[in-house]
């Protein structure tokens, strides 16, 4: 019998790396030429077409929004269609494209319930790449349950998982964190003729053992693929060092630097180099992260906006405040362009001092430089002037947001529920609980804190004790497997 996907009623669910390294001289990475061509920059002024007319550049902008517009509202119906049994007859494109968006936006649960709708349409035809694009959007977030019953859905389907198929799966087991299904996987593909495990599966396994701190299996993992013949790529190399660095692993992280140069096959790039001064910098070992940024330089890698936005950060934790201003000067005179990214470290760093002049500052230069402002920007600004007392600062931003588009997420209306609630305005909090119902983010365990301990502060047991039941109520709705197609 066909396995199915998001329908509930039918179903219930299922149950450091010891390589000897050779002594290597930097000298000689120096002396060669890089392989990476230094990135140039250029300033170019745009000039319009003296041949363009008036009339078309008017136009083109009202066709496109007409065109976009229409997209967003067959997206939007293809949505509410997905909760329907009886279409079967509709259009391929808005059908694939709501797929897409939803696949890309990392809605799971409309992904899947739009790809059953999919298999339903009498001209639907299974492919692996869909079931690929959809296993690792599982991965990501976290629904291992979810992959091995679409990997069983495919499989029903009469299609031959592809080494992509496979690889996605390990992908999906292995940032969920079941690493023993992971390896299962890998067992099984080198089972297949088509399908053996290749560098990048492998990268993905260890990009995975290391975010949940085992690197305990590294070691398995090089003497599987050295077993294999395998060779290390710079995405390797690069994974291992970022887990390492992200672990303060220095010692390992330097070591894996040594034996990607002495392959002679993999030259550090710019992800090497942020790796090394994200490490450093995050633990605040500065003079190391200006080492390896010169280290990096003279291996001819240049930076790029990440590699600011790390120094802008590391010198920002570090309360070193001057280097952290001079870098964006930097940047400027080397036409490096800041974006919401870069303001919103710097605001966030002299926020979280009570430097409400210079956060002020930055975030007006932020606008005059027309970069917009976000829920990350808006977040840290309401923050500061929580911890500074200034709640009708805090108010004015929320008209500044009610006049914009900016789309809130559930981390911002936390942090105003929190200013609130030290301002003990449960009024308000009440207001902003059911507006952010209404803009459809959804309250967490710290949205539900948050308020609780307001109330109770307040005396008000009763209404603290209604937010505990719905809190639970909540949990348990969420805790709810999807099944679907």
């Amino acid at each position: 019998m066909e396995p199915h996907l998001l329908d509930p009623a039918r179903h219930s669910w299922p149950s450091s790396i010891p390589l000897t390294y050779t002594t290597f001289s930097y000298k000689l990475l120096k002396e060669t030429k890089p392989t990476l061509n230094s990135p140039s920059l250029f300033v170019r002024a745009g000039k319009r077409s003296s041949e363009s007319s008036p009339k078309g550049l008017q136009r083109q902008p009202k066709k496109d929004l007409s065109r976009i517009l229409r997209r967003e509202a067959a997206i939007s119906g293809i949505e509410r269609k997905a909760n329907s049994k009886k279409y079967d007859t509709l259009w391929p494109k808005p059908v694939l494209e709501a797929l897409d968006e939803a696949i890309r936006e990392n809605r799971y649960e409309s992904a899947l319930k739009i790809f059953g709708l999919l298999r339903k349409q009498h001209w639907y035809e299974p492919r692996c790449q869909t079931y690929t694009k959809l296993l690792m959007m599982l991965g990501k977030c976290k629904q291992p349950e979810q992959a091995s019953l679409l990997f069983e859905v495919m499989l029903s389907e009469g299609l031959q998982p592809t080494l992509d198929v496979y690889t996605a799966l390990v992908s999906a087991y292995g940032h969920s964190g079941q690493l023993d299904k992971a390896f299962c996987t890998i067992e099984d593909m080198k089972s297949v003729s088509d399908c053996r495990p290749d560098v990048y599966t492998y990268s993905i396994l260890i990009k995975c053992c290391t975010k949940l701190g085992r690197f305990d299996l590294i070691e398995r993992i090089f003497s599987e693929m050295s077993y294999l013949g395998i060779e290390c790529s710079t995405v390797t190399y690069n994974t291992i060092i970022d887990g390492y660095g992200k672990a303060e692993m220095f010692e390992l992280m330097e070591s894996s630097l040594t034996a990607m140069i002495g392959s002679g096959t993999c030259l550090p790039d710019i992800f090497t180099l942020n790796s090394f001064i994200w490490a450093y910098g995050n633990s605040g070992q500065i003079e190391k992260m200006e080492k390896w940024y010169d280290e990096f330089q003279l291996m001819g890698i240049r930076p790029d906006i990440k590699t600011f936005n790390i120094l802008i950060r590391s010198y920002g934790k570090a309360c070193n405040y001057d280097k952290m201003v001079s870098v964006m000067e930097f940047m400027k005179k080397r036409f490096y362009s800041p974006t919401v990214v870069t303001f919103n470290i710097v605001i966030e760093m002299f926020g979280r001092v009570g430097n409400i002049e210079k956060m002020e500052e930055f975030f007006l230069k932020m606008k005059h430089q027309g970069v917009k402002p976000n829920s990350i920007t808006y977040c840290s600004l309401v923050s500061a002037y929580s911890k500074a007392g200034y709640l009708k600062k805090v108010d004015s931003i929320l008209r500044q947001i009610e006049n914009s588009n900016v789309i809130l997420d559930t981390p911002f209306f936390n942090c105003v529920l929190s200013a609130y609630g030290q301002a003990g305005d449960v009024k308000r909090m009440g207001e902003l609980f059911l507006d952010m119902k209404e803009r459809k983010c959804k309250p967490d365990n710290i949205t539900f804190a948050t308020m609780i301990q307001a109330y109770n502060a307040q005396g008000m047991t009763e209404a603290a004790q209604n937010l505990e039941v719905n809190m639970i109520t909540t949990e348990d709705k969420s805790g709810t497997k999807l099944i679907g197609c």
